[in-house]
């Protein structure tokens, strides 16, 4: 009975012994480079795989910035996971890596292990030769180059400050706008001239003949400039007074004019007077004494009182009454 025992245990680690064997040769791992040799900085894929039955587990080595102190990780890629065509029931799982050397020479990337099921797998050591970049020896060193200034255009300029030059033209638009329409505003706005009220025409003469008078231009042997100033200023009151070219006609016709208006006979006489005695110094170069003379200003100054408009008003007033 004891020897049974024995050959029973000695047969089931047998057969754990050769099932273990079995599953471990099902597995495989693998690393691989897409480029043994690279330029210095120059960057190459490593991959690590693992072929296995569909259903077991394997785990990949924490790799972070580097692999050795001469080649780095420049990226850590997914997990990709192919099916074998030949055999479904098997899977190669495999991870690159982005990596790269700043060292030349013959570098030597490790060998990983990787974990399939709790049991570790290693692959084999990879070469990876960096070489350095060729140096032409045969030119010239050349200095650093300055750096080149980049021309601002004016087209630069808009480029970057478009939108503040929209702004000012909108803002420039909207002044010359109102400027423009308060301009057109004020243009069309009537203009209120200041009517200035009219001197009746015997005040105008009266005025005139006080001055006159105080040139005394008689005493001064200007006898005719006298008489010639004298007559304007008394036909000037006619045309005002009784609305007749009195500027342009002679006594005579003067005269012709002034029938049927209402004025006296002395009025009449004061008028003949004054334009008799003138006639007579413009044209026969008659020298009147200086009573005559004075005679003619009292005359005229008569006649304008006496003939004057009684109540009137000023043309402009008048009209404003009548509407």
């Amino acid at each position: 009975m004891k020897h049974y025992f024995n050959f029973s245990w000695c047969l089931m680690l047998c057969l754990a012994c050769f099932t273990y064997k079995s599953n471990a040769q099902d597995i495989k791992v693998e690393a691989r480079l897409d480029k043994s040799t690279i330029v210095l900085g120059d960057q190459t894929i490593l991959r690590l795989s693992a072929q296995m039955p569909v259903n077991d587990k394997v785990g990949f080595p924490a790799l972070a910035d580097t692999i050795s102190s001469k080649i780095q990780i420049v990226e850590v890629g997914k997990t990709d996971t192919i099916a074998d065509k030949t055999n479904p029931k098997v899977v190669t799982i495999s991870r690159q890596y982005t990596i790269t050397s700043f060292d030349a020479g013959l570098q030597t990337i490790p060998a990983f292990s990787l974990q399939v099921n709790a049991q570790s797998f290693k692959t084999d050591p990879l070469p990876l030769q960096v070489t350095a970049v060729a140096v032409d020896t045969t030119k010239a060193i050349y200095d650093i180059k300055q750096p080149l200034a980049v021309k601002y255009s004016f087209l630069d300029w808009l480029r970057d400050h478009w939108l503040w030059v929209v702004i000012s033209l909108v803002a420039i638009l909207l002044i010359a706008g109102l400027i423009f329409y308060l301009w057109k505003k004020s243009k069309n706005k009537p203009v209120k001239q200041e009517v200035k009220p009219l001197v009746p025409a015997d005040v105008t003469a009266l005025k005139k003949l006080a001055a006159l008078r105080d040139k005394k231009l008689w005493e001064q042997e200007e006898v005719k400039q006298y008489h010639i100033e004298l007559t304007d200023i008394l036909r000037e009151y006619l045309e005002k007074r009784y609305h007749i070219k009195a500027l342009e006609q002679t006594s005579e016709e003067i005269f012709a004019s002034l029938r049927g208006m209402e004025i006296t006979d002395q009025n009449r006489s004061k008028l003949r007077q004054i334009l008799m005695l003138a006639d007579l110094v413009k044209f026969a170069k008659g020298k009147p004494l200086n009573p005559e003379n004075e005679q003619s200003m009292e005359n005229a100054i008569g006649f304008v009182t006496d003939t004057k408009q009684i109540n009137q008003l000023p043309e402009n007033r008048a009209q404003n009454e009548t509407v």
